[in-house]
């Protein structure tokens, strides 16, 4: 990291928003519903009895709660900070949302882009394109469900920053806001689930996306099922314009390779990776024994998170870690067994529990001591020597036995990998937050977090890291 010389250049600094200059805005509902679930009920994958219908009203709510602008920070000199409603590496919100749509009420069928600095949605192609989307997903019910949102990634805004790297944080950003709209969606009785294998060059011109800046990452069917889409239909090019994210941009060849060589190139192969990796929905989770409710409502809850800053060092309880635990634990529902990714936390300051590594036991639901002691200074040296790392309560740490994942699931397993590590962060956000407490995601030295929690750890690689503790108040 220290003989890197990488520094950022101001000047170059890639645009929040993917702009469409010559299409015209469809102003979403502001007159939204809130979600007002309490959080923790939310972020459980339980039946829903009786679906609502998807109208755009639902729609709208989902989208920002996901991916909308929840507040804007002006700097001196006019600078702006759009801080969305979920997480993102470095504040640099990469990840896109599209909505395939074919049965909304309020909404004519069509694909579309979702504007969260307007607030809009701008269409794409006309006709109900639903078909061809579950053609290139090999799944049929994406065809029924009145729509799906595709998150896809603008690698530059975030290689700007953090260069190759920034593979891995296309996925924990989109699995963090992934989190988030599936709790959304259960709040609003929206029957919603994952889909991870898919065509993704298909995927990628039905988009209209180039794929050298930008690619598809994760499907999101939404609602439940209604008029059928028509057959599959053939997906000609889009000639839309974009206004430029910077006046230059510096390619990244290997994130590209990355993303190229986890490619599935035909529905069948699509089908064949899923049958053999022992592929099958999560429907619900067993969520008999899990903690009392959290105080606040999973809308409240987002509009409060932010990643804090800043931690007291002072201590939460034992039962709030085990809760936000638990809850991140849960099964995800997708198209592919989850479980690629495994728990180890440092303790620094929980009532009840003491000081040290600690494995995570999240069939039943404990945490197994490693090593006992006080652990912040090496917590903060791990997590790229951020002090964050070491003041906070307790620090996170997700681990992937990659040569197992990687025999499983192919190159797309690095993908599973980092984007279950995103979505089971984004699960402690919440779960921080709906408790009245702060959380923020770090990188980390990868090998030397193996080898701080081996011998148990060995074997296995770094993913991701989500710290948990009380904010520090902020001066006015």
């Amino acid at each position: 990291m220290r003989r890197s010389g990488h520094a950022l250049d101001w000047e170059t600094k890639p645009l929040p928003f993917k702009v469409y200059p010559d299409l015209e805005p469809l102003r979403l509902p502001t007159g939204l519903p809130v979600p007002a679930l309490e959080t923790f009920a939310a972020m459980r994958a339980a039946p829903i009895e009786r679906p609502a219908p998807l109208g755009l009203d639902r729609l709208a709510a989902a989208l920002f709660f996901s991916a909308g602008v929840m507040r804007v920070k002006a700097y001196p000199g006019g600078g702006q900070v759009h801080f969305r409603a979920a997480p993102s590496t470095g504040a640099l919100y990469q990840t896109e949302v599209y909505v395939v749509a074919g049965a909304v009420e309020g909404l004519e069928a069509g694909v579309y882009h979702f504007g969260p600095g307007d607030f809009a949605l701008r269409r794409l192609r006309a006709g109900d394109w639903r078909g061809t989307l579950a053609r290139a997903a090999a799944d049929e019910a994406i065809a029924a469900q009145p729509a799906t949102l595709v998150l896809s990634a603008i690698y530059w805004r975030n290689t700007w920053k953090y260069q190759a790297r920034g593979y891995r944080h296309l996925f924990w950003d989109s699995g963090s806001m992934l989190s988030q709209l599936l709790a959304v969606a259960r709040a609003l009785d929206l029957p919603a689930r994952l889909v991870t294998g898919f065509v993704d060059a298909e995927v990628d011109a039905l988009l209209g996306l180039d794929p050298t800046q930008e690619g598809a990452l994760v499907l999101a069917p939404l609602g439940a099922p209604s008029t059928p889409a028509p057959p599959p239909a053939t997906v000609t090019p889009l000639a839309l314009t974009t206004v430029p994210l910077s006046p230059r941009e510096v390619d990244y060849p290997l994130l590209r390779e990355a993303y190229d060589d986890s490619t599935l190139p035909a529905p069948t192969d699509v089908a064949t990776w899923r049958a053999d990796g022992g592929g099958g929905q999560v429907l619900h989770s067993d969520i008999s024994g899990l903690h009392a409710p959290s105080p606040r409502s999973i809308g409240e809850t987002i509009a409060r998170r932010g990643s804090t800053r800043e931690f007291s060092g002072d201590p939460i309880g034992r039962e709030p870690l085990m809760a936000a635990l638990d809850h991140a634990g849960l099964p995800i529902p997708m198209d592919v067994p989850d479980g690629s990714v495994e728990l180890y936390v440092n303790v620094h300051a929980v009532d009840g529990v003491q000081p040290g590594a600690y494995a995570y036991d999240r069939a039943g639901r404990a945490l197994i001591l490693l090593h006992a002691g006080d652990v912040r200074r090496t917590s903060a040296f791990l997590c790229l020597e951020q002090a964050l790392g070491g003041t906070s309560s307790a620090t996170v740490f997700f681990l992937s036995d990659l040569g197992r994942v990687l025999t499983r699931w192919g190159n797309r397993g690095y993908r599973l990998a980092n984007l279950e590590a995103g979505l089971r962060g984004g699960r402690l956000y919440l779960a921080a937050y709906g408790q009245g407490f702060g959380a923020t995601g770090l990188t980390f030295y990868d090998r030397a977090v193996v080898d701080f929690f081996s011998p148990r750890a060995a074997g296995r690689d770094a993913i991701f890291v989500t710290a948990l503790g009380r904010s520090r108040p902020r001066s006015p």
